[in-house]
């Protein structure tokens, strides 16, 4: 987030000399004035315009002297009014990323209590798509975001995305259904290391030492967290695995498969339609592979044989897709204020966030050196995040 700071020099074209007056009329209804006035109350006998014969010199230097006062009063009120709305800025982005991070956290601790009662992660996944996609219906019917015209090859591009996120989504909730979330989320920050490896083979960007030095902790986090990770087994850690592979699939087939600049749509459409696609494509998939399993009957045997209630699941579910969609669309939101990398270090102080929390609300036993393990990943991403900040694309002449 910048500002800008207008500068005015001497020579602007509406700044045109005037005739000399025998008087000075000074009004207190400005800035300017008042500097005016404490000018010519002070220095009378370096700046007296009459009609009589004043030496060109003289009349010069008082005009460039009148101007210099009036850019520095005009300066001083504009810094003043910059200053609020750089506070104000600052203040509702901090919040923002208040939001993003509370939305993760009760995301992923809803979603833990429902895959633990209701463990059918394909059904669940389309239940949070379902929710997103009635919130988007939502806020198009009201107009609070416009509504966005897809074209074919638009089209195109998002359904091959849509299909990559849905599989995404599917893979995390296997294996947040089947370790701990903590150990999910350590393992999902092997995300750098997966986005450089396709990048390489798909889009042939070769990395620089920098960025290849960053991924040694990343991977040596990762493998020291899972060899102590308590609730470690290979359905969890490779459905994670998959999941970061999916993932950053998408993001870097996402360039190969960008349709024109003047077609795009906005991030927060984009998502949606992904969104509603997405919904779409899982839920006969979700019936023919899991069965009919949101009904009544079936939520009702499958909470009494958790010692848990029907209308508790129920409102969790609601709640994890409420959450999922939500701060989805708050991190579109804060992707649109900041840069890239910026958002990228919020994403690794949420990803540290979410660990913590987990394992303080779900009391996840974790030894010296799985803690260590953990810290070391997120710290290679940091340092990531940080290298690509630093590095700097030749400019094209």
């Amino acid at each position: 987030m910048g500002t800008s700071t207008f500068y005015m020099s001497l020579p602007t074209p509406f700044l045109k000399p005037q005739k000399p007056s025998n008087q000075i009329f000074i009004t207190s209804s400005n800035k300017f004035n008042s500097a005016l006035q404490h000018y010519v109350l002070h220095k009378p006998k370096s700046c007296s315009i009459q009609k009589t014969s004043v030496p060109i010199l003289v009349k010069n230097s008082c005009k460039l002297d009148l101007f210099k006062v009036r850019a520095v009063a005009e300066n001083a009120g504009e810094s003043e009014a910059v200053k609020p709305k750089e506070v104000i800025q600052t203040l509702q982005l901090g919040a923002m990323f208040g939001i993003w991070y509370l939305l993760n956290i009760c995301y992923n601790i809803y979603n833990k209590q429902v895959l633990k009662v209701f463990p059918f992660p394909a059904t669940v996944t389309a239940s949070q798509f379902g929710c997103g996609t009635l919130l988007i219906l939502f806020m198009w019917g009201f107009r609070l975001h416009p509504i966005p015209k897809i074209s074919k090859s638009q089209f195109k591009a998002i359904f091959a995305l849509a299909a990559i996120h849905t599989l995404g989504n599917v893979l995390t909730n296997i294996s947040l259904g089947r370790v701990a979330v903590s150990f999910t989320h350590t393992i999902k920050a092997m995300e750098p290391f997966f986005t450089v490896l396709l990048s390489a083979l798909f889009l042939a960007e070769r990395p620089s030492p920098w960025i290849v030095s960053s991924l040694v902790p990343i991977v040596g986090g990762v493998a020291l967290a899972s060899m102590t990770e308590a609730s470690f087994n290979w359905i969890g850690f490779g459905s994670a695995m998959a999941s970061n592979l999916t993932n950053q699939s998408r993001n870097v087939f996402s360039k190969k498969l960008m349709v024109k600049e003047e077609e795009a749509l906005d991030n927060i459409n984009l998502f949606s339609m992904i969104t509603i696609i997405s919904f779409i494509l899982l839920v006969p998939v979700a019936i023919l592979t899991e069965g009919i399993k949101l009904t009544p009957s079936y939520l009702q045997y499958t909470a009494a044989s958790h010692g848990s209630h029907v209308r508790e699941l129920c409102v969790r579910l609601l709640l994890a897709g409420f959450c999922l969609h939500s701060y989805q669309q708050v991190s579109y939101m804060i992707l649109q204020m900041v840069s890239p990398v910026t958002h990228a270090v919020g994403n690794c102080v949420k990803r540290v966030v979410v660990i913590v929390s987990s394992v303080i609300f779900f009391q996840t036993p974790v030894s010296p050196i799985n803690s260590l393990g953990t810290a070391l990943a997120l710290a290679g991403v940091f340092l990531y995040s940080r290298v690509k900040r630093l590095q700097r694309k030749p400019k094209v002449a």
